[in-house]
Protein backbone atom coordinates (compact mmCIF):
# COMPACT_ATOMS: atom_id res chain seq x y z
CA UNK A 1 0.00 0.00 0.00
CA UNK A 2 2.82 2.42 1.28
CA UNK A 3 4.83 2.04 -2.17
CA UNK A 4 1.00 2.18 -4.17
CA UNK A 5 0.45 5.68 -2.29
CA UNK A 6 4.26 6.83 -3.16
CA UNK A 7 3.89 6.36 -6.94
CA UNK A 8 0.57 7.86 -7.10
CA UNK A 9 2.30 10.86 -5.57
CA UNK A 10 5.32 10.97 -7.82
CA UNK A 11 2.63 10.57 -11.13
CA UNK A 12 0.61 13.43 -9.60
CA UNK A 13 3.93 15.29 -8.82
CA UNK A 14 5.47 15.33 -12.07
CA UNK A 15 1.86 15.49 -13.82
CA UNK A 16 1.60 18.93 -12.02
CA UNK A 17 5.15 19.67 -13.10
CA UNK A 18 4.78 18.71 -16.60
CA UNK A 19 1.25 20.72 -16.90
CA UNK A 20 2.89 23.89 -15.52
CA UNK A 21 6.00 23.57 -18.07
CA UNK A 22 3.43 23.24 -20.91
CA UNK A 23 1.77 26.91 -19.46
CA UNK A 24 5.32 28.56 -18.65
CA UNK A 25 5.95 28.03 -22.85
CA UNK A 26 2.27 29.12 -23.55
CA UNK A 27 3.00 32.03 -21.70
CA UNK A 28 6.27 32.69 -23.62
CA UNK A 29 4.45 32.31 -26.74
CA UNK A 30 2.04 34.80 -26.00
CA UNK A 31 4.58 37.71 -24.90
CA UNK A 32 6.61 36.75 -28.08
CA UNK A 33 4.20 37.24 -30.41
CA UNK A 34 3.36 40.41 -28.84
CA UNK A 35 7.37 41.42 -29.29
CA UNK A 36 7.42 40.30 -32.61
CA UNK A 37 4.23 42.20 -33.69
CA UNK A 38 5.90 45.82 -32.55
CA UNK A 39 9.49 44.64 -34.32
CA UNK A 40 6.58 43.95 -37.05
CA UNK A 41 5.52 47.62 -36.57
CA UNK A 42 2.36 46.15 -37.13
CA UNK A 43 -0.30 45.26 -34.55
CA UNK A 44 -2.67 43.73 -36.78
CA UNK A 45 -3.77 40.57 -33.93
CA UNK A 46 -2.65 41.73 -31.29
CA UNK A 47 -5.87 42.79 -29.35
CA UNK A 48 -6.29 38.93 -29.72
CA UNK A 49 -3.58 38.54 -27.00
CA UNK A 50 -5.31 40.18 -24.55
CA UNK A 51 -8.42 39.71 -22.58
CA UNK A 52 -10.81 42.78 -23.30
CA UNK A 53 -11.04 44.84 -20.43
CA UNK A 54 -6.74 44.77 -20.35
CA UNK A 55 -4.81 47.44 -18.49
CA UNK A 56 -1.89 48.86 -20.23
CA UNK A 57 0.31 50.77 -18.22
CA UNK A 58 3.59 52.68 -19.64
CA UNK A 59 6.04 54.77 -17.28
CA UNK A 60 3.77 55.31 -14.77
CA UNK A 61 0.50 56.60 -17.11
CA UNK A 62 -2.37 54.18 -17.51
CA UNK A 63 -3.10 53.88 -20.96
CA UNK A 64 -6.42 52.31 -20.83
CA UNK A 65 -7.39 48.98 -22.67
CA UNK A 66 -4.86 47.75 -25.58
CA UNK A 67 -7.37 48.99 -27.63
CA UNK A 68 -7.21 52.27 -26.85
CA UNK A 69 -2.98 51.92 -26.43
CA UNK A 70 -2.57 50.79 -29.60
CA UNK A 71 -4.73 53.37 -31.35
CA UNK A 72 -3.83 56.85 -29.11
CA UNK A 73 -0.27 55.52 -28.43
CA UNK A 74 1.63 52.60 -29.97
CA UNK A 75 -0.06 52.33 -33.36
CA UNK A 76 0.79 56.29 -34.17
CA UNK A 77 4.10 55.54 -32.97
CA UNK A 78 5.31 52.61 -34.92
CA UNK A 79 3.94 54.74 -38.10
CA UNK A 80 6.88 57.20 -37.05
CA UNK A 81 9.97 54.30 -36.65
CA UNK A 82 11.94 52.75 -39.54
CA UNK A 83 12.61 49.58 -37.21
CA UNK A 84 12.30 48.65 -33.85
CA UNK A 85 14.33 45.85 -32.57
CA UNK A 86 15.00 43.86 -29.05
CA UNK A 87 18.31 42.42 -28.11
CA UNK A 88 19.45 40.80 -25.19
CA UNK A 89 15.97 40.06 -24.32
CA UNK A 90 15.15 37.70 -21.22
CA UNK A 91 11.77 36.08 -19.88
CA UNK A 92 10.80 34.88 -16.26
CA UNK A 93 7.27 33.35 -15.46
CA UNK A 94 5.68 32.34 -12.79
CA UNK A 95 2.17 30.37 -12.77
CA UNK A 96 -0.05 30.00 -10.05
CA UNK A 97 -2.97 28.51 -11.38
CA UNK A 98 -4.69 29.76 -13.59
CA UNK A 99 -2.76 32.97 -13.71
CA UNK A 100 0.44 33.96 -14.89
CA UNK A 101 3.45 36.31 -13.88
CA UNK A 102 6.53 37.21 -15.88
CA UNK A 103 9.24 39.69 -15.86
CA UNK A 104 10.97 40.66 -19.35
CA UNK A 105 13.83 42.76 -19.58
CA UNK A 106 15.69 43.98 -23.06
CA UNK A 107 17.36 46.47 -25.02
CA UNK A 108 15.50 47.74 -27.61
CA UNK A 109 16.46 49.91 -30.60
CA UNK A 110 14.41 52.79 -32.42
CA UNK A 111 15.27 53.95 -35.70
CA UNK A 112 13.42 56.47 -36.32
CA UNK A 113 11.61 56.83 -40.46
CA UNK A 114 12.10 60.53 -41.19
CA UNK A 115 16.01 61.11 -40.19
CA UNK A 116 17.12 57.36 -39.38
CA UNK A 117 17.80 58.61 -35.62
CA UNK A 118 18.61 55.71 -33.38
CA UNK A 119 17.22 55.55 -29.91
CA UNK A 120 18.43 52.94 -27.47
CA UNK A 121 17.07 52.11 -24.47
CA UNK A 122 16.69 49.29 -21.18
CA UNK A 123 13.62 48.26 -20.79
CA UNK A 124 11.40 46.01 -18.54
CA UNK A 125 8.15 44.94 -18.47
CA UNK A 126 5.87 43.54 -16.20
CA UNK A 127 2.54 41.24 -16.53
CA UNK A 128 -0.50 39.22 -15.22
CA UNK A 129 -1.72 36.82 -17.72
CA UNK A 130 -5.01 34.43 -17.02
CA UNK A 131 -5.61 31.14 -18.51
CA UNK A 132 -8.82 31.51 -21.08
CA UNK A 133 -10.78 29.26 -22.46
CA UNK A 134 -9.08 30.47 -25.85
CA UNK A 135 -5.51 29.98 -23.97
CA UNK A 136 -3.30 32.46 -22.12
CA UNK A 137 -4.07 35.89 -22.43
CA UNK A 138 -2.44 39.18 -21.18
CA UNK A 139 -4.82 41.26 -18.33
CA UNK A 140 -2.53 43.64 -17.67
CA UNK A 141 0.78 44.87 -18.74
CA UNK A 142 3.67 47.41 -17.42
CA UNK A 143 6.72 48.67 -18.34
CA UNK A 144 9.57 51.17 -18.45
CA UNK A 145 12.66 52.52 -19.98
CA UNK A 146 15.64 54.37 -19.28
CA UNK A 147 18.17 55.14 -21.95
CA UNK A 148 20.38 52.19 -22.53
CA UNK A 149 24.42 52.53 -21.06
Amino acid sequence: MKNVLMTFLLMVTFNATFAQNGDKEAVKTVLNEYKKAIEKLDTAGVVSLFVKDSKVYEQASDEGTIGHYLEHHLGPELKEFKSFTYSNYKIDVTITGDYAFSTETYIYTIILAKDSKEFKSQGVATSVLRKTKDGWKIVQTHSSFRKAK
